[in-house]
């Protein structure tokens, strides 16, 4: 596949359209500092007359953040805690709605982004693989055909009849990464989340990550590993406080994390 700085210099190439573009992306959150936390709380405060006097606070957590992810790209997501990584990926996700700026994502997304997501607790995992994918938008023959694979990827053997809200948090992650990683959407969305659980496992999964990019599969990873993006992205987008601070090259990206942080 032609890299973008490729086509950027030889303009009779096709031009290939991104696919997540984000332009001017920002997203605030309300909160109530004293909110009843129940209904008779609220309650005593309607009859006090005070329920509607305290005003909300209003933080930003994304400040017009811009950039585009071409196919075939491998892209770092950094930044500290707090930066605005995971509202960013919920955002792309379709979880959250922008309050200001342009979003676009053209193509079907595999996200692992919460612990849990897209989960029934009180299903067994077999049953829930069925209830993900299709959340995922994969219809039922779809997933068959990936079923085993799923499952012996995943490596949870006679618990995937287990009811999930019996299962670990290592548990939890090796089933979503296994259904995200073996659905065969073109864009992966991927945030954290395996770092939860033994290492074997997340090696494991870090090595599937490669090799679904080898084949030509999109990826979005949110990490506080520079190693691994200097080593396997292309591209790096670096976030601080809630604005874009970097958008280049993954070795210098990770550069600019180690300095920032």
């Amino acid at each position: 596949m032609a890299s973008l700085d490729h086509i950027l210099m030889n303009p009779t190439l096709p031009t290939i359209e991104p696919v997540i573009h984000v332009s001017g992306l920002v997203k605030r959150f309300r909160y109530w500092a004293e909110r009843p936390d129940n209904l008779k709380s609220f309650l005593i405060e309607v009859m006090k007359g005070k329920a509607f006097r305290k005003k909300a606070t209003e933080i930003t957590v994304l400040d017009g953040v811009s950039f585009d992810v071409y196919p075939g790209d491998f892209i770092g997501i950094m930044g500290k805690n707090g930066a605005g990584k995971s509202t960013l990926m919920r955002l792309i996700s379709g979880i959250y709605v922008p309050s200001e700026g342009k979003l676009e994502v053209r193509g079907q997304v595999a996200p692992l982004i919460s612990l849990g997501a897209g989960f029934n607790p009180e299903l067994s995992g077999h049953e829930n693989i069925f209830l993900n994918a299709s959340i995922l938008g994969f219809g039922r023959k779809r997933t068959l055909a990936s079923l085993q694979s799923i499952i012996d990827f995943s490596e949870l053997g006679d618990r995937i009849h287990m009811p999930i809200k019996n299962y670990s948090s290592g548990m939890v992650v090796r089933l979503g990464f296994s259904i995200a990683a073996h659905l065969d959407a073109p864009i992966l969305l991927l945030d954290e989340v395996l770092g939860v659980g033994d290492q074997g496992f997340a090696e494991k999964s870090m090595n599937k990550i490669f090799e679904l990019h080898r084949s030509g599969r999109t990826i979005v990873l949110v990490t506080h590993s520079p190693d691994v993006v200097a080593t396997h992205c292309n591209r790096c987008v670096v976030i601080n406080a809630g604005k874009k601070v970097f958008d280049g090259p993954g070795a210098e990206g990770a550069d600019v994390y180690r300095q920032l942080f």
